[in-house]
């Protein structure tokens, strides 16, 4: 296949990822004479424009890249949490509280649910996973599409009907 192709595919799955969601465990709840335990999970989202800013300030407040994330050592993780756990506890908020009163009523005690109940490798994991689909990449081709392409000029199947 094509180097373009591969990556039209690879921005169209990770916006597909992004609208449908990533489900992620937040607690998992151990119920006596139960096999499993009951697992609390909850879905993050691309958040709305309001919400991708906030995440992205956030984000760049931490002074840190996506490729140092997936570098990561075990101790660079835990010293990442340590002095960064509160803006990437706040992060994971913005993907759940995506509306404007969700997001002003509700970031808050989510975050604080986040950090006190979801587990750490969870946390991390949807962080980095979540930095790397996000971004400018998949709306450069439409910008460069939408320059080349004249909306006063008749299609191909237009020419010959002239409607």
């Amino acid at each position: 296949m094509d180097e373009a192709v591969i990556k039209q595919i690879q921005r169209e799955g990770a916006d597909a990822l992004l609208d449908i969601g990533v489900s992620v465990p937040l607690k998992a709840f151990h119920i006596p004479f139960r096999k499993s335990p009951l697992e609390l999970r909850v879905t993050m989202r691309r958040p709305y424009m309001s919400g991708q800013i906030l995440f992205a300030r956030t984000y760049l407040s931490m002074g840190i890249t996506s490729e140092e994330m997936w570098g990561f050592s075990k101790e660079e993780e835990m010293q990442f949490l340590a002095s960064h756990g509160k803006a990437v506890s706040r992060m994971v908020a913005y993907t759940l509280c995506r509306g404007p009163f969700s997001r002003r009523v509700l970031l808050r005690p989510v975050a604080w649910l986040i950090r006190n109940f979801m587990e750490q490798r969870y946390l991390v994991g949807a962080i980095k996973r979540f930095v790397s689909l996000m971004g400018t990449d998949p709306f450069i081709p439409i910008i460069r599409s939408a320059e080349r392409t004249n909306p006063m000029s008749l299609r191909l199947s237009q020419r010959k009907k002239g409607s």
